[in-house]
């Protein structure tokens, strides 16, 4: 049998034409989905810009969290599950055959809703976890790279002195750091949100926020919420999507100060949804 190509050869063939800030890190056309016969994606074609916070909006059940879910390929775990259309990440079309998915999971961090460490697991093996699903670590390498991740996802000063603690010990703000720690571990290009604040108090929700400024200056981010007026103070673009249908995309100024679409319109100044 002859040598797969992976996600990772792919990648660093294009390593000179990654984008520039503000460029399109995905580029999505024509993105359907399905579970089962249930068509939940309608032709979704959007561009996500490079090191910027892109939040997605729209009532409950508009296709939001299954068109990130795209983004990663994690859709089709789900039996009964697909997708069509071409979604290209540094041009590279992420459904080949010739990609492998836990690599490009690897580039396409995912955060979810509810905090999710391994409760029985320390600290420092749960910001490790998914780094040790696809190398191997020597142990001069794991206290450097726990600590850089904590410090990536501003936890660092509060756990430093417990790390070998139970991650479930934590409280349910700093388990959601916890698991973006995990994800900054494996040195993604893209951090994807799904709804990351909606379990957490107000005083949680504004370190999250604050954190997103500071990672958008490494990462690209795609959020997803319910709270507009989170997506207004985080994000520099704003999709809406209805239906399964993305209605509007365009900066988040615009989007919240002059919608182009009634619909748009409507649903921000709360006549539904």
């Amino acid at each position: 049998m002859g040598e797969q190509p992976t996600l990772t050869v792919e990648f660093s063939a294009k390593s000179g034409d990654e984008p520039a800030p503000g460029e399109p890190k995905f580029r999505a056309t024509n993105v359907e989905a399905w579970f089962g016969d249930n068509r939940v994606l309608k032709g979704i074609t959007m561009n996500i810009p490079t090191q910027r916070v892109t939040a997605i909006i729209g009532p409950s059940g508009c296709g939001k969290s299954t068109f990130i879910r795209c983004l990663n390929r994690l859709h089709e775990t789900i039996p009964g599950a697909r997708m069509a259309g071409e979604i290209l990440l540094d041009g590279v079309e992420i459904n080949g055959h010739d990609i492998d998915p836990v690599l490009l999971r690897r580039k396409v961090g995912m955060v979810f809703q509810k905090p999710n460490p391994f409760p029985s697991m320390s600290i420092k093996e749960n910001v490790l976890a998914g780094l040790r699903l696809t190398r191997r670590l020597g142990k001069k390498d794991q206290g450097q790279i726990a600590e850089t991740a904590l410090r990536g996802a501003a936890l660092w000063d509060e756990v430093k002195d417990r790390l070998d603690r139970p991650g479930g010990d934590l409280s349910g703000g700093q388990q959601q750091r916890l698991c973006i720690a995990r994800s900054l571990a494996v040195e993604p290009d893209v951090l994807l949100m799904d709804e990351p604040c909606s379990a957490l108090d107000p005083i949680a929700t504004a370190r999250i926020e604050d954190l997103l400024h500071d990672l958008k200056a490494r990462y690209t981010i795609v959020i997803v919420t319910h709270n507009m007026q989170q997506a207004a103070r985080v994000s520099d673009k704003t999709a809406f999507l209805l239906s399964g249908e993305l209605v509007e995309f365009g900066a988040t100024d615009g989007i919240f100060t002059s919608p182009r679409d009634r619909r748009t319109e409507d649903y921000i100044t709360g006549k539904f949804g």
